[in-house]
């Protein structure tokens, strides 16, 4: 039996747009956007799953190692995470403008690269060194606050064009449960 269905061409035509899968499996966190329920939660769940990953691999005194085009590069702990996360933020407006105009809507729900974004940004300042659960779950819960609550200007960081408007108010929100998590450490953690 031969099949009967036609060979569908996988290059874009006139009426149609070229999926663009990488920017798409970015932007979702590698599937975490497409979750039914609450996608931004499991998004900044992502968030919190890198910092414990980094935490986990690197004490206060070590130092992270790269070799780039044979040049070797020694990078402090803090200032990795910091160079990571604007990595992070820079490809996050990238591929979240890609998906929004694939999908055609301002800022689609499945996309939660941003909550990855603000979620690294809460981190700031809270290194390995003084590390634990608490401080984890204290810059969770105050990121999915402050992003929820759109404190000024987050909600008029949102008008912003394009991937950068979709990010923005996350990085605002992850600025916000800095500050947060910079203030229970000078009070009692």
């Amino acid at each position: 039996m031969s099949d009967l269905t036609p060979n569908l061409p996988t290059t874009p035509t006139s009426s149609g747009k070229r999926k663009p899968r990488v920017s798409l499996a970015i932007a979702t966190a590698f599937g975490l956007g497409y979750l039914p329920k609450a996608p931004g939660t499991f998004g900044s769940l992502g968030g919190v799953a890198l910092t414990l990953l980094y935490w986990s691999r690197y004490s206060p005194h070590n130092s992270v190692d790269l070799y780039i085009h044979d040049v070797y590069l020694v990078i402090l702990p803090q200032r990795f995470t910091m160079l990571f996360a604007l990595l992070i933020a820079g490809v996050g407006v990238f591929v979240a403008s890609r998906t929004a105009n694939y999908l055609g809507t301002k800022d689609p729900q499945i996309v939660v690269i941003d909550e990855v974004s603000g979620q690294l940004i809460a981190y700031f300042g809270i290194g390995a060194a003084i590390a634990n659960w608490k401080y984890l779950l204290l810059g969770f819960i105050l990121f999915r606050v402050f992003d929820i609550w759109k404190p000024f200007p987050a909600r008029q960081a949102e008008s912003l064009p394009g991937g950068l408007g979709i990010m923005a108010d996350d990085w605002i929100a992850g600025i916000y449960a800095a500050l947060g998590l910079w203030i229970a450490r000078a009070l009692w953690l």
